[in-house]
């Protein structure tokens, strides 16, 4: 029964973990903003950045339209 327990806490724990991450926000150049659920660190060959946002839509935006990419307060 304590093994039982201790698997579970276990698995809890791995789970809350797992869903941490750090919300950036990705504002433009025409104050349009997208909230992420981690950071877009790349842009793409072809001048573009890639993320899914918060809802899981894929976003693509030209570089030179981002004005700032910051964490979320």
């Amino acid at each position: 029964m304590i093994r039982l327990w201790a698997s579970v806490s276990v698995l809890l724990g791995v789970l809350l973990l797992s869903g941490c991450s750090t919300s950036t926000v990705v504002t433009l150049q025409d104050g349009t903003q997208y909230v992420t659920q981690d950071k877009p660190t790349t842009q793409t060959a072809d001048g573009f950045y890639e993320f899914k946002d918060i809802g899981g839509r894929h976003i693509r935006v030209r570089a030179d339209d981002v004005a700032t990419i910051k964490a979320e307060d």
